[in-house]
């Protein structure tokens, strides 16, 4: 019998153990559960507020050019979303070219424009450069492009 009691005592408390802990984890479920619902409501709405950019042209051919000739051309975007839109970081993929942009925000609706200039010096036949821009945008990583040819000298 003494060793019945001492085995019950055990399974009891055991159980007591056990249904506090997930009393309490049923608790922090519940309490985690409405936050996280209403915090994803949230992001679905912030990502439906989002700005959106769009280019007037998407690359720019340049044709044909003698090698040292410098080749200037404006990237014309749009933010065609419902927040505004920061460029945070334009890069290019050559050293030969060189993207100039203004950091204020472009408002829905609005534009801004992207100067960009090819040194040919050095880059004889056909070319194509890629410009990435980088912004808070929806889609937030986007490229333009130049392309052509550059004759010898």
């Amino acid at each position: 019998m003494k060793n019945f009691s001492k085995y019950s005592a055990l399974a009891l408390t055991a159980v007591f153990f056990f249904s506090c802990g997930n009393a309490q984890k049923e608790k922090v479920e519940a309490a985690t559960i409405g936050p996280a619902a209403v915090a994803t409501d949230s992001l679905s709405k912030a990502a439906a507020q989002l700005g959106k950019v769009e280019f007037a042209e998407s690359a720019f051919d340049f044709g044909q050019v003698k090698e040292g000739e410098q080749v200037k051309h404006t990237f014309v975007v749009k933010n065609t979303g419902d927040a505004p839109v920061i460029i945070s970081k334009i890069t290019a993929s050559c050293g030969c070219t060189q993207p100039e942009f203004s950091k204020s925000p472009i408002l829905p609706g609005g534009t801004s424009e992207i100067h960009v200039t090819f040194n040919s010096e050095g880059q004889v036949g056909k070319q194509q450069k890629i410009i990435t821009i980088q912004s808070n945008a929806s889609n937030g990583l986007t490229t333009v492009q130049l392309k052509g040819e550059v004759l010898a000298k």
